[in-house]
């Protein structure tokens, strides 16, 4: 399984390819940043997350995009645009037909470090450690994209196990004696 891990951001976003399987050693295909200037306009910044994601998919060709599911802060200009650049990365995969899965932070961690509540550097060193790195991706967003592709080949055969339980009880449900 190839995943693109993406950390949203108009800034700084995330991006991070991982291949494997849960249970086998990963491998890092590529880490880096879309980075975009703070000064620019808003939909010029969206593009350039755009033009960067799209260079990403068409390089590394995953089968899944893992999103960081935004999540409530009290700066509200900051999760605009932390939502904002993770609707562009949704909307690239779903125009190529890659399946997108959302991923909380504190599920990312605890996947990673085994805690829900792992500080930046704690999930820098466990990615380091899993996918076998000299030292941990800088800067921490590309740590977390990294992180994000590794959750989501963890957790994707459970989940996707869950999801095709749920559809056959469906389907046994609405069958009638």
């Amino acid at each position: 399984m190839r995943v693109l891990g993406v950390d949203p951001g108009l800034t700084r976003c995330g991006v991070g390819v991982v291949e494997g399987v849960a249970g086998r050693p990963l491998t890092m295909l590529g880490v880096g940043v879309v980075r975009t200037p703070p000064e620019a306009e808003l939909g010029d910044r969206l593009v350039a997350v755009e033009r960067g994601i799209e260079q990403w998919l068409d390089e590394h060709r995953p089968e899944f995009v893992a999103v960081e599911r935004v999540f409530s802060q009290h700066n509200v200009r900051t999760v605009m645009g932390t939502a904002q650049a993770s609707a562009v990365a949704m909307l690239c995969a779903a125009r190529r037909g890659i399946p997108v899965a959302l991923h909380t932070p504190s599920e990312v961690k605890a996947a990673v470090t085994g805690s829900g509540r792992a500080d930046k550097a704690q999930v820098g060193a466990m990615v380091t450690r899993l996918l076998r790195l000299d030292a941990p991706p800088k800067p921490a967003d590309a740590a977390d994209a990294l992180a994000l592709a590794i959750c989501h080949i963890w957790r994707a055969p459970a989940q996707n196990r869950l999801q095709q339980a749920v559809a056959a009880h469906r389907t046994l449900k609405g069958r009638t004696p």
